[in-house]
């Protein structure tokens, strides 16, 4: 077994087990926080417990496989795993500080008709040193520090809980990386279940939902998950979660031709979201080449925008990083695999 697999709690039950105090766990973990990638590495281990550990766990590492550099300084990652899955990372940079998009699962099952993610379905979940250990490569390899995470790359975090969970206990931890609650983005399809479980766990973590279409039935076509979690659920379950952590909630609207970017489409946002502490980003889609959906200019991005702000809802449109390479989610591993 991997020494990584366990959560931290385990990693103190595993080292018990060895004749170890419990706090030999704090070095470890603070070793595999600076990018570590051997037992043998951790020097204010003993000899002999080093060597222990390396008998009775292996120690897997990913690497970047491929790395992608936009002129406008976006930085696309294909993260290699010891099974030979890849998952991808996007670093970017913006006036307040570098922010990295991360994956959490490899694939995706919530298959939204416009997303590359979820062509293939999911392949498997990726376990919590695994999207750590995104954060540090691309730290390392980028050689700059990461201020800000959103958890918006391939999978839907929520279909992967219990290992998503272990990862924002870990990476804010002071004993290693130290991220603020509040410099993390977790987007989510909008499985209402988690999203009340998340409201308990996480109240820092700043909330983002999947919408695309404020109809019923024009979502459920976009994104088939809606069926299972319909408005009805979703949008009292975000209004209750802003309303008990006191945190806006952001509301992702991916702007597709001839789709869901009409004046009374945005009637329809204003209508459904009056009264959620809210902001509205659009999207002007990343075209996927399967899907067959086209995206719409800049330009018309902000008069719907304007649209939405002239009905109440607070708008911006998500500024467009990476346009001169694998920009959509999905696309980098797709081609790879592919190839």
């Amino acid at each position: 077994m991997d020494f990584k697999d366990l959560t931290r709690e385990e990693r103190k039950e595993a080292l018990a087990g060895l004749g170890e105090k419990s706090f030999r766990e704090k070095q470890i973990f603070s070793w595999i926080c600076k990018g570590a990638s051997s037992f043998s590495e951790m020097t204010d281990l003993s000899a002999a417990l080093r060597e222990k550990l390396a008998s009775a766990y292996s120690f897997e590492k990913a690497r970047v496989e491929q790395r992608q550099k936009s002129s406008d300084g976006t930085e696309k990652y294909l993260i290699a795993f010891p099974d030979g899955q890849y998952a991808e990372a996007v670093f970017m940079k913006y006036s307040y500080g570098n922010s990295l998009c991360i994956s959490t699962q490899v694939g995706c099952n919530m298959r939204c008709s416009f997303c590359a993610s979820g062509i293939d379905g999911k392949v498997r979940d990726l376990k919590a040193w695994e999207i750590l250990e995104e954060y540090l490569l691309c730290r390392k390899t980028s050689g700059q520090e990461i201020n800000h995470i959103v958890l918006m790359g391939m999978g839907e975090p929520f279909d992967n809980y219990k290992n998503v969970s272990e990862f924002l206990r870990q990476i804010h931890s002071p004993e290693g990386i130290g991220l603020s609650y509040r410099n993390i983005t977790l987007s989510t399809c909008g499985l209402v279940p988690y999203i009340e479980r998340f409201t308990e766990d996480f109240p820092q973590v700043n909330l983002a939902i999947s919408l695309h279409s404020a109809v019923q039935s024009e979502r459920e076509k976009l994104m088939p998950v809606a069926k299972a979690y319909p408005l009805e659920r979703l949008i009292p379950a975000c209004k209750a979660h802003a309303e008990k952590t006191g945190r806006r909630i952001t509301f992702e609207y991916a702007l597709i031709k001839d789709k869901n970017d009409s004046n009374k489409n945005a009637e329809e946002i204003a209508a459904l979201l009056r009264g959620i502490n809210c902001h509205v980003n659009l999207i002007p889609l990343n075209p996927v080449t399967e899907s067959g959906m086209q995206t719409v200019t800049r330009g018309f991005a902000h008069g719907f925008a304007e649209k939405l702000e002239s009905l109440g809802i607070p708008c911006t449109v998500r500024r467009q990083l990476g346009a001169d390479i694998d920009a959509a989610c999905g696309q980098l591993r797709k081609k790879h695999i592919k190839a």
